[in-house]
């Protein structure tokens, strides 16, 4: 039961306490601090190591999942990457994703000359030297991701991939102070507030949902393992959020809760089945045709070759794909289209990534390369991703392009 909330700690003085918004909560006779930072603020990493210096915690929390975890304290991990595997198991575009968000970051980090998290560094080493443990709180990213893909109507999706394009190579600059001031909570619930009302499919698996998931990361934690007194470093825009779930006690279950916003979203019953129906009416299209003529059948046959697998290795050509690869693309899409359960974006990109392998350089200037729309091309490894995400698109184009001019064949005969 939450018995009060505060702002101040032990040994830190108020002084200190109002350069950062933090806050107090005490729940069931132990205590969470939660400090919000800017994961850009130089302030934000000075403060995590004063907090931290002062011993009054037993445990510290980051807002960092396993994979965000692993990619700060083993920065190396990208040169590591299967990208075969990566292609093998669908996960491309979940990669370019990453890459893109990481590089919006970056892009912010290199104007303040700062790591991107650095506060989430400062607390990790910082609790390790203190021989604290590191609590990882947040949701895992491809979870959160696959959220917001789903929560997302179909039409707005591609404007989603376009946002996260434009927050790669946009130059505009955003100030220090301008940063700062997101710190402060009116601001930031007002801005929130703004976005919420404009895009509540996004505002809820990346705001909402988080914010139940840290909360009920927290409580579970502190009591299945008796913290006394936890420091938690998030982001400032979840502080009001998470403060309310605690306070509130609406977590009276943190395992239900947490399983609850692990699932991921079940695909709608006529979705799944929506590629085998094209399919079965794109082979009836060809059926109807040869019965009709040879002649008629051949042009469909040929109209599904030339357009689905024109537009596939146009895709391919656009990310500037090995020529070889290109011609996979035309030969592979019109073949993959019949059969749902192979991608023409994975059997074009296993090609790309056989005649052209990237060399540990690319792996290694990913940070840097992502962060420019010229980069993005230059790297091979982007590459990959990007001639795996344009060729799916081309021949998912072409599937529709072809089977209408089928049945525009059918009509006319």
């Amino acid at each position: 039961m939450i018995e009060s909330a505060s702002t101040h700690l032990a040994n830190t003085s108020q002084d200190d306490i109002t350069q950062e918004p933090i806050k107090t909560i005490q729940i069931d006779g132990r205590s969470i601090t939660i400090l919000g930072t800017a994961h850009v603020s130089k302030a934000s990493a000075d403060k995590v190591q004063e907090l931290i210096a002062t011993g009054s915690y037993d445990a510290v929390a980051v807002e960092l999942c396993p994979s965000r975890h692993k990619a700060i304290v083993n920065p190396d991990a990208l040169a590591k990457m299967d990208l075969f595997q990566v292609i093998k198991k669908g996960q491309a575009s979940m990669v370019a994703a990453n890459l893109a968000l990481g590089a919006f970051q970056q892009r912010m980090a290199e104007q303040f000359d700062i790591e991107p998290g650095a506060e989430m560094r400062v607390a990790i080493n910082d609790a390790q030297a203190a021989k604290l443990p590191v609590l990882l709180i947040d949701r895992e990213i491809g979870t959160t991701l696959k959220r917001i893909y789903h929560s997302v109507p179909w039409w707005k999706r591609m404007g989603l991939f376009g946002g996260l394009i434009s927050s790669v190579i946009s130059k505009e600059k955003v100030s220090e102070a301008e940063i700062e001031k997101l710190k402060e909570g009116d601001v930031l619930e007002s801005s929130f507030a703004q976005f919420a009302e404009d895009e509540k499919d996004l505002f809820k698996p990346l705001i909402t949902e988080r914010d139940q998931y840290m909360a009920a990361r927290l409580v579970k934690e502190s009591s299945q393992n008796n913290y006394q007194h936890i420091l938690a470093v998030v982001g400032a825009g979840h502080m009001k959020g998470m403060q309310h779930q605690i306070e509130s006690n609406s977590i009276n279950d943190p395992d239900n809760t947490l399983a609850e916003l692990d699932t991921l979203p079940k695909t709608s019953a006529w979705l799944k089945y929506l590629p085998w129906a094209i399919v079965l009416l794109i082979l009836t299209g060809f059926a109807i045709g040869f019965m009709r003529s040879p002649e008629i059948g051949t042009a469909m046959v040929l109209d599904w070759v030339l357009i689905n697998g024109g537009l596939s290795a146009l895709g391919a050509a656009i990310a500037f794909a090995h020529p070889l690869t290109i011609l996979t693309a035309f030969c592979a899409a019109p073949l993959t289209s019949l059969n749902p359960t192979i991608g023409a974006g994975m059997v074009v990109a296993a090609a790309e990534t056989y005649f052209r392998k990237p060399k540990v350089a690319d792996f290694n200037r990913l940070r840097s390369d992502t962060t420019t729309l010229k980069g993005w091309w230059n790297n091979q490894v982007t590459r990959i991703l990007l001639i795996f995400i344009l060729s799916t698109l081309g021949s998912a184009i072409g599937t529709y392009v072809a089977g209408f001019r089928i049945f525009e064949r059918l009509s006319m005969g």
